[in-house]
């Protein structure tokens, strides 16, 4: 169907049976344990106490007690024994029913763990177990791991608690389940009307996901029956779908059209595997429709759900307030200082340049920092919120595009937190998607709501913008990002696009990040796109050539 992504199967050594009890084991150079479960505790474990103290054990794990932990926490639940299994790690009533649930809900029979080779207190493993439902059986294998910690009343070592020991693609709160989907599966069109599969673009697994969760049972399928993650509460609010880990049979697939380009989606992937996590969107301005969507990391579709501080790049929507509000014009002389404190803190430009007698054409293509700061003083504490939502359809959470997204953030703040709003800081956070429907507003001069699959089909109503930029306004930011992306810091990525193009760059510094993420979003004739590349370093290097390629071939 390509909708849902298997788990591939890995052999490895099953469990050795001494003397009618299982011991966890592992082939060649592994953790090789034969501490085996119900015969007490190992030797080295038992600690000295008197009748009326207990010593607490403290300090680093050894190697033995990381062993023995392992091995009773993997043999007890290999031999079914859920509640020895619970107790050996430190949050047993969590625990419990999880592994209860593996067996009940998951109908996983014959599971075999294999223990790998312990990497100080953590410890990988690998599970064998057959899927069986009524009369259907299929095999499933994969690798989880587990970490050893020690328990803070008295020091005893024991697995530290996750739903993602169960199964790595779990998240604490989501449980397994086998049964009928309860969501028939979709054949997934691009809107040429070919087959959109996760192995034929991979960054598409979470889409399609999200695709069989929204229209399943609208676009007139059959559910199959299958293992599948059920999210919990916490997953939901982020936005999560469920996932199928193995089909055992198939349903009768609905189909959904969605709006994706077969070569520019093709080429998005290609862009953003050149590059540790990167992420891009592109769109069409006049209509919304996105026509890629790409990520170099599959596990989480950070183009549509992350929530990243954006950098430079949000200085297009404050550029647009401060023109609105007459406190700056593209050719009129604006201040770009070196550094300029606001709330108390002390803003400063890349490498502390300035400007001087510059316009504020000037200071937006070579990213001034202080040239917006500088108007912090003159600006409400909701001004920038209100652009956002107003003009640019932003941080209202609600935008419906056929699968879930994060919409932006721009939370109302004040002092220096205000002012580091206005360049992309603060409590600002924005993705792929967001900014490149912010490249799109500014490009069609309105805000059309992005959309994956039609409104038509489900009959859902489109996000709308209450207002849109005045003709002044949307002359100037246009003037802006086309001078930018012929001489400023977006030129180099840009070079040969024009004349009908606009850019922005930015870069968003990360806390334990040594290098900042690098933005990039831009417009050429009816594409638009933005792209993320974190931990990358400026945008106009990084994301820069990935968003500038994709409106070359989308040209």
């Amino acid at each position: 169907m390509g909708n849902r992504r298997r788990v591939a199967e890995r052999r490895k050594t099953g469990p050795a049976v001494l003397g009618g009890m299982i011991a966890v084991v592992v082939g060649g150079a592994g953790f090789g344990v034969y501490a085996l479960y119900g015969g007490g505790a190992a030797a080295d474990e038992r600690t000295p106490a008197s009748a009326d103290h207990k010593a607490v054990r403290t300090g680093p794990l050894t190697a033995t007690e990381v062993r023995t932990a392992a091995t009773r926490f993997l043999t007890a639940w290999q031999q079914g024994k859920v509640t020895e299994a619970a107790a050996a790690t430190d949050d047993p009533s969590a625990a419990g029913p999880l592994l209860t649930g593996s067996t009940k809900d998951a109908r996983l029979k014959d599971v075999t763990l294999t223990a790998g080779t312990a990497t100080g207190a953590k410890v990988p493993f690998s599970v064998k177990a057959t899927v069986s439902y009524r009369n259907l059986g299929k095999p499933l294998a994969y690798d989880s791991s587990l970490t050893v910690v020690r328990r803070k009343s008295d020091g005893k070592p024991l697995v530290d608690w996750h739903s993602s020991v169960v199964h790595p693609d779990l998240r604490d709160g989501d449980t397994l389940v086998t049964g009928e989907s309860g969501t028939p599966p979709v054949t997934a069109l691009d809107r040429d009307g070919g087959e959109l599969t996760s192995t034929k673009y991979p960054s598409l697994g979470t889409v399609l996901d999200g695709l069989r969760e929204k229209y399943g049972k609208k676009a007139g399928g059959r559910a199959g029956v299958e293992l599948r993650v059920v999210r919990g509460k916490a997953s939901k609010a982020a936005k999560l779908s469920d996932k199928t880990l193995v089909e055992l049979s198939k349903g009768t697939p609905g189909t959904v059209r969605t709006t994706l380009s077969p070569s520019l989606q093709a080429a998005a992937e290609r862009q953003v595997d050149r590059r540790a996590r990167a992420s891009v969107v592109v769109l069409r301005p006049s209509t919304g429709e996105i026509l890629a969507v790409a990520n170099s990391g599959h596990g989480f579709n950070t183009a549509f759900q992350g929530s990243l501080a954006p950098g430079s790049t949000m200085k297009v929507i404050t550029s647009s307030l401060l023109i609105d509000k007459g406190l700056a014009a593209a050719d009129k002389e604006h201040p770009c200082p070196k550094t300029f404190t606001y709330g108390g803190w002390k803003f400063h430009n890349d490498d502390d340049f300035e400007i001087k007698g510059g316009t504020f054409k000037a200071s937006f293509a070579r990213s001034c920092n202080t040239a917006f700061i500088s108007q912090a003083k003159k600006l409400k504490n909701d001004d920038l919120t209100r652009q956002a939502q107003q003009v640019f359809g932003l941080s209202m959470n609600n935008w419906a595009i056929g699968v879930p997204t994060f919409d932006g953030s721009v939370p109302v703040q004040s002092a220096a937190q205000k002012a580091a709003s206005l360049i992309g800081q603060g409590g600002v956070r924005m993705n792929p998607l967001n900014m490149a429907s912010v490249a799109a507003t500014v490009k069609s001069g309105t805000f059309h709501q992005p959309y994956l699959v039609s409104p038509s089909v489900d009959h859902r109503t489109p996000a709308t913008a209450s207002r849109t930029m005045s003709a002044k306004t949307l002359s100037q930011l246009r003037e802006l990002m086309r001078y930018t992306a012929a001489y400023g810091t977006a030129a180099e990525a840009m070079s040969g696009l024009g004349p009908d193009y606009g850019a922005k760059t930015g870069s968003a510094e990360v806390d334990g990040q040594k290098k900042p993420n690098g933005w990039f979003t831009a417009y050429r004739g009816d594409l638009a796109a933005a792209g993320v590349v974190q931990a990358g370093g400026h945008g106009g290097d990084t994301a820069g050539p990935i968003v500038a390629t994709l409106l070359r071939t989308g040209g």
